[in-house]
């Protein structure tokens, strides 16, 4: 299936979801939170419960197109978007899980950036020492490592330990991020990452750490969910976009 055919099946909610998902892939790319072909961003498709579009395995992130992504079932069946029929396994396993249990999230993001393994693999995980940081302040999950996420019955697993929450650390692996939209999902992964890199570099530098109070740690964290972030969320993916050209 040539992607003219492809584009003719997109109703207006899927291709804008194409689109924006094609640029996150861009962003990321341009922010350096790639790892050549094996990592993956996910959206669930408008007007359906639980199929997703995902990047067409072996394309990179700076390449991506609405074409290149690939819609895909339940049951890991590729429905459009893939001459090749090929996605990545494990990209499966953990976006089918998140889309399937979250029906609040449109968007899940998974990197493999090097601060991001690094703090998934100090056991205090990420610590509340920058504002970044503090945005995830009690919510934030941890997943343990099972070895690369081939098997279905990981998912279980997945969603168990996520709960509530929309952004994990996945133990000796890297970081995940979700969205209730394509922008929000953005804005988790971009601070969780920079709170990452911050975090690196101030343990590296063999100086004390100086850590916020309770109270206050609490506080930065409420600070961040007011009941007007999503103008903010849009504000800061528009201005993202122009990053892009």
């Amino acid at each position: 299936m040539n992607a003219t055919v492809q584009e003719s099946n997109w109703n207006a909610a899927e291709r804008k979801t194409r689109e924006d998902l094609a640029a996150l892939y861009r962003l990321l790319a341009h922010f350096r939170m790639t790892d050549l072909i094996d990592t993956h961003i996910s959206a669930r498709i408008p007007g359906t419960r639980d199929e997703f579009l995902i990047n067409r395995y072996g394309v990179l992130f700076e390449e991506m197109r609405p074409q290149d992504l690939v819609r895909v079932g339940t049951e890991g069946q590729v429905l459009e978007g893939s001459d090749t029929g090929r996605i990545n396994a494990a990209g499966f396993t953990i976006h089918s899980a998140i889309h399937m249990a979250r029906h609040d999230l449109q968007c899940v993001i998974h990197t493999h950036t090097a601060d991001g393994i690094a703090v998934a693999c100090q056991q205090e995980g990420l610590l509340p020492i920058s504002q970044h940081a503090l945005k995830f302040y009690g919510h934030l999950a941890y997943h343990d490592y099972e070895g690369i996420a081939l098997d279905l019955e990981e998912r279980e697993r997945l969603v168990k330990d996520l709960g509530e929450h929309d952004a994990m650390i996945l133990r000796n692996h890297g970081l995940l991020a979700a969205g209730r939209t394509i922008p929000h999902a953005f804005g988790n992964i971009y601070f969780l990452e920079r709170a990452c890199q911050a975090q690196v570099k101030a343990c590296s530098s063999g100086r004390q750490l100086s850590i916020p109070s309770e109270e206050v740690c609490r506080r930065t964290a409420a600070q961040f969910r007011p009941a007007n972030s999503e103008s903010y969320e849009t504000m800061r993916w528009q201005a993202a976009l122009r990053l892009l050209g």
